[in-house]
């Protein structure tokens, strides 16, 4: 990534989980990260399936790769003209999308509208400790705060009643 946030300068919770939001959080965003995925890297095909308006889809465009996670370079078949590529940050995200494709599949859609396949069958995945091997289960995890001056229930307050100062204003 090109520009990276300190999560100790945005408002609330010190987070990874916001600051990405920051980058990929827009409407507009996974959307068009998908079409490159998909092998789409023309701007009007981009544009054509994301539905995005195309004022608000060429921000977005240059603010992802301003952020690093798509580069701009000549399209193969017409060097004339460049194209928009993943970057290696941009490949990471593939987990993240086929992940959320899978929750609107399953909470959000009233039908999939299409399938993840892994070679000849659908794609189905968990989620493997890479340090011990073992599968992950949501009540086997647990999160450490890092922050100074934060703790799981939010900013840690002094005996007096006081926010510490590392933690900003409640």
């Amino acid at each position: 990534m090109s520009t990276r946030i300190d999560p100790r300068d945005m408002s609330g919770r010190p987070c990874s989980l916001a600051a990405s939001l920051q980058v990929i959080g827009d409407r507009w965003a996974l959307p068009a990260i998908r079409e490159v995925m998909l092998g789409n890297h023309r701007f009007r095909q981009i544009a054509r399936n994301t539905g995005a308006p195309t004022d608000r889809l060429a921000a977005r465009l240059k603010a992802l790769v301003e952020s690093g996670i798509l580069e701009r370079r000549p399209l193969p078949d017409d060097a004339r003209h460049n194209g928009y590529y993943l970057t290696e940050a941009g490949r990471d995200l593939g987990a993240i999308t086929r992940e959320l494709i899978g929750w609107g599949d399953r909470w959000v859609v009233t039908a999939p509208p299409s399938r993840i396949l892994h070679r000849d069958h659908e794609l189905v995945t968990h989620t493997v400790c890479e340090t011990c091997g073992e599968q992950v289960h949501g009540e086997d995890i647990h999160r450490e705060e890092l922050t100074p001056g934060w703790d799981q229930s939010g900013p840690v307050r002094s005996p007096a009643g006081k926010t510490s100062p590392q933690a900003g204003t409640p």
